[in-house]
């Protein structure tokens, strides 16, 4: 196949080139060239999807047999990106998200869950952030003249993770020491590995698939007590974890979901945070590696890759908690243990 991807230069989209090359398949990337550098290989069209003139420039006597889209963000942009590579692709894989589904985190989710309602034209000033993933998927469904493939993704990790999640819990744990954990050992996760979601969304490709797919690991598969027991196995680490009551936590204000990364509080609101149904996906062939081997290979990229140039973000809102902060945590939960058991 010959295959366009839109970013192509970093995290998923970077898995979807290295798993499409490794299958012998033609691979277009397109973009600034600011993110990262492209793997080798690939055919390199420099330029912005906002701009009219480069996506005109970019479908000029070119055709493929799919489009690739992991970078899309904003309706408008999308539609025009899809109407754009109309007549020059025959399908449309777009790569959306839980956030796509109105009812989620607060309840699980499914294929059939009902999506925002967010135009497929809606600017990012529209609408609420979190709906415009569905106004995106819309503007696909809507504006190419072809085969529309949409996958829903929830926590992605690996190696080349660019929001840094899982960095953070590994590196954290490679520090050894006490380590702050929310609530309980027992609390079920769900992550998939970026090179899975590649794996999948290329073999519904191949197989000429349409409609969504919803795409993270499996109902109960892992906990976060495996999560970070297999991060401290990877690092050789000796951390002594501590599970700190979550009504604690939200006493002493550390923020959910980001002061400590992943953490989904057990209350209403993020009740279905961790039940989304894979089902349709797993029923399809989608291959979920072991959670082991995602950690260890990631572990092996981060030392690879050395110091991150700066702290790990969601959008502008710092992850994960100083080692000051978490130390002072520690020692105040640990008073408040003693007291209660005097």
């Amino acid at each position: 196949m010959r295959i366009l991807i839109l970013g192509g230069s970093v995290f998923l989209g970077r898995a979807f080139v290295t798993e499409a090359q490794r299958r012998g398949h033609e691979v277009t990337v397109f973009n600034r060239g600011r993110s990262g550098t492209d793997p080798e290989g690939v055919e390199v069209v420099r330029g912005d999807r906002e701009v009219a003139d480069d996506l005109r420039r970019l479908a000029e006597d070119h055709t493929w047999d799919a489009v690739v889209d992991t970078s899309g963000m904003h309706p408008r942009v999308v539609g025009e990106s899809a109407r754009a590579l109309s007549g020059h692709a025959g399908a449309y894989l777009f790569v959306s998200s839980f956030h796509a589904y109105e009812g989620w985190p607060a309840e699980a989710v499914s294929e059939t869950s009902p999506r925002h309602a967010c135009a497929s034209d809606a600017a990012p000033d529209d609408v609420t952030y979190n709906a415009l993933k569905a106004g995106c998927e819309r503007a696909v469904e809507e504006s190419f003249a072809g085969d529309a493939l949409i996958l829903n993704p929830g926590v992605i990790v690996g190696p080349h993770e660019s929001t840094g999640r899982l960095l953070w819990w590994l590196e954290r744990m490679a520090r050894g020491g006490q380590v702050l954990a929310p609530g309980r050992a027992d609390q079920s996760v769900q992550v998939i590995d970026a090179r899975d979601i590649a794996a999948f969304g290329l073999d519904q490709l191949e197989v000429k698939a349409t409609g969504r797919f919803l795409v993270t690991g499996p109902v109960g598969a892992t906990s976060f007590g495996d999560l970070l027991a297999g991060c401290a196995e990877v690092t050789g680490s000796d951390a002594e974890v501590v599970w700190v009551d979550e009504t604690f936590l939200l006493d002493k204000e550390v923020a959910v979901w980001t002061g400590l990364p992943l953490w989904a509080v057990d209350q209403p609101g993020m009740a279905g945070t961790w039940l989304a149904s894979s089902d349709k996906a797993l029923a399809a062939g989608l291959r979920c590696r072991p959670l082991a081997e995602t950690l260890r290979d990631t572990w092996q990229w981060l030392q690879d890759r050395g110091p991150a140039a700066g702290p790990y973000k969601q959008g502008t809102t710092l992850l994960g908690l100083e080692p000051e902060q978490e130390q002072r945590l520690l020692a105040e939960w640990g008073a408040r243990r003693g007291s209660e058991s005097a």
